[in-house]
């Protein structure tokens, strides 16, 4: 399960924004996550409720999960579709030419502290 090397990393992130904020808690954090990014956003959530409860900075911290979904652009055609519902191949003309323009993204959107 690569979720919690993910949110180990976004910990760490968090670590060096508050550092560089003079930040000593965090209420909540806002993950924009893709929809073809291949992180399990379930998996995420629970190693997150696991892994919060070790590091101070995040102790009372909840996450919120944003899914980007996957869009495909066909060079043949110029349409853009849903990636997750047809994959590589575009519905509109067959082509095979086509290409992820969104939905693989992993981005810490919003920090909250606490007033």
């Amino acid at each position: 399960m690569h979720e919690l090397g993910v949110v180990f990393h976004i910990i760490d992130d968090l670590k060096a924004v508050a550092s560089d904020n003079d930040v000593s808690s965090i209420s909540k954090v806002t993950i924009e996550l893709g929809e073809v990014s291949g992180v399990v956003e379930e998996y995420l959530t629970d190693c997150w409720k696991w892994a919060c409860k070790k590091e101070e900075l995040v102790k009372d911290c909840e996450m919120e999960v944003e899914i980007i979904p996957g869009i495909t652009y066909c060079e043949d055609c110029g349409e853009t579709y849903e990636t997750v519902k047809y994959a590589k191949v575009c519905p509109n003309c067959g082509s095979k030419h086509t290409y992820l323009i969104q939905g693989n993204e992993f981005n810490i959107k919003q920090i909250e502290v606490p007033e």
